[in-house]
């Protein structure tokens, strides 16, 4: 059997539906570049789909491996705390699926340097 991926960019969320826009944009240029994955926007707090039920709709529709990218500039408790906790009790929930998590954007040498060459270019 294929196994069928997605990827979750996990964002906090807020009141303003606007703020979402950049990371809608990001979704749908990541899955762009990898047509076979699917991916989707899943959020903390505020917005939907929440992480727990965005797990659930994929796992229900015969997602068997999915990765979370918290968009996430600074590793807070959130993702610090509140993230493995969520991941802990939906690795219960669903055994089936293999979910993994990646460090916060942030805390990537390649973002932070794309966000360095942007502050740079500010200056010009």
């Amino acid at each position: 059997m294929n196994t069928q991926r997605a990827l979750i960019l996990f964002a906090h969320g807020a009141r303003a539906a606007s703020w979402a826009a950049p990371f809608e944009r990001l979704r749908d240029m990541t899955q762009a570049r990898e047509p076979q994955v699917r991916v989707e926007l899943a959020f903390l707090e505020l917005m939907s789909p929440r992480l727990p039920e965005l797990v659930a709709a994929l796992s229900a529709d015969g997602i068997d491996d999915i990765t979370v990218v918290p968009v996430f500039l600074g590793q807070g408790g959130h993702v610090l705390r509140d993230l493995p906790v969520m991941l802990d009790d939906l690795r219960v929930a669903y055994p089936q699926v293999k979910l993994k998590v990646v460090e916060a954007a942030g805390e990537n040498a390649a973002v932070l340097q794309a966000l360095s060459d942007y502050c740079v270019g500010a200056l010009a």
